[in-house]
């Protein structure tokens, strides 16, 4: 089976629509899938990363506010020049919607869309969201072809499988905070990380030991170093493989509410989360609500003291602690007492391929 990816990263995008693209690509080369990505070169992009993975990255056009006429011709050009259509191409990407997909469907088998909005029509045949909202199976039905297949909710969520070996060393809490894990996305554009730490030398805790982790797009990643050195106990990570060790020694994170929530959802790691992206917003008050996180509120309105003040609350309030951890891991279908699978991504490959043999059942039926 032949699939193509579709996504794109940078400074400004961020880097996890690409991280949870490659966490299907790898589940699907896994089943005996060829895949391919065709990314956009942009400042700050993944594109060399996911060579590194082992990939082609067939680089368009580095637009950057993306048109979909012109993205279509360039994709619709490089699936021309390829030797076989793919069976699948999945979309990942918040500038693409129902009319680029249209354009595109004559030149692939079938689509599948990953999205979180729920904003504008889609023309696929498997759709994934995998957040949490009390209104999931209602977002989408205006949104997709009656024969789309919808997968919604933080149970699909596309999780790398460190996470399974980790989930089974997840902490039993008693609430007790000694160990933060500070991570932001791979890019930070707007550096919640040095508020973070900001925050924590405000409070001047001699007992708290911090682990602080940024990606190669973070364009102040030198500066975040520079900080982690003054401040005691504080470890400073960049673009590392084992992020679900550090998020299962630790006790709270502090956080945006990107696509890292259902990591440490699924290990139970209770979260200080602030909203970097619009895209965040819904997710992260849903959350909130049930009191699976706490929401300090939108970056632009976030400061140091605010997040020294909500911290040096927490620390003194075990209860709490042990509470967030129970209700995130019940949003994640995760008992509190054994070890779970994180295995959406072998499981929605598994889907692909028989949905692709499904349609070729029907062309030699018809």
């Amino acid at each position: 089976m032949n699939i193509g990816i579709r996504t794109d990263s940078s400074t400004a995008i961020g880097t996890g629509h690409v991280m949870r693209c490659l966490t299907l690509a790898d589940a699907l080369r896994a089943a005996g899938a060829r895949v391919v990505f065709a990314c956009r070169d942009l400042p700050g992009n993944l594109n060399a990363y996911i060579s590194s993975k082992g990939y082609a990255v067939h680089t368009l056009a580095g637009i950057e506010n993306l048109v979909w006429e012109e993205d279509a011709a360039h994709m619709k050009a490089l699936l021309a020049s390829e030797p076989t259509a793919p069976d699948w191409l999945i979309v990942d990407h918040y500038a693409l919607d129902a009319r680029w997909e249209s354009a595109i469907r004559p030149s692939v088998g079938r689509i599948m869309v990953i999205d979180d909005l729920a904003n504008r029509r889609h023309d696929c045949d498997l759709l994934l969201d995998q957040n949490f909202y009390p209104d999931a199976e209602l977002r989408y039905r205006a949104l997709v072809p009656p024969h789309g297949t919808q997968l919604l909710g933080p149970r699909h969520a596309l999780l790398r499988p460190e996470f399974n070996d980790a989930a089974r060393y997840r902490k039993k809490r008693d609430g007790a905070i000694s160990q933060i894990f500070i991570f932001f996305g791979g890019s930070d554009p707007t550096n919640e990380t040095e508020k973070a730490l900001c925050a924590i030398r405000k409070l001047d805790r001699a007992d708290l030991h911090l682990d602080v982790v940024v990606g190669n797009a973070n364009p102040n990643r030198d500066r975040i170093e520079a900080l982690c050195a003054q401040i005691p106990n504080a470890a400073f990570h960049c673009q590392i493989a084992n992020i679900a060790t550090l998020m299962t020694r630790a006790d709270l994170a502090i956080g945006a509410g990107g696509a890292s929530t259902w990591e440490r959802c699924y290990l139970g790691l209770p979260a200080l989360t602030i909203i970097v992206a619009d895209n965040q917003a819904e997710t992260t008050r849903a959350l909130a609500d049930i009191g699976a996180v706490w929401n300090l509120g939108t970056a632009d309105t976030v400061t140091a003291d605010a997040i020294a003040c909500a911290l040096d609350e927490i620390l003194s309030d075990s209860d709490a602690v042990c509470g967030k951890s129970r209700a995130a891991l019940r949003v994640m279908g995760v008992a509190d007492d054994r070890p779970v699978d994180a295995s959406a991504a072998d499981a929605i490959a598994a889907r692909l391929f028989a949905m692709l043999n499904d349609l070729r059942l029907i062309e030699v039926n018809t």
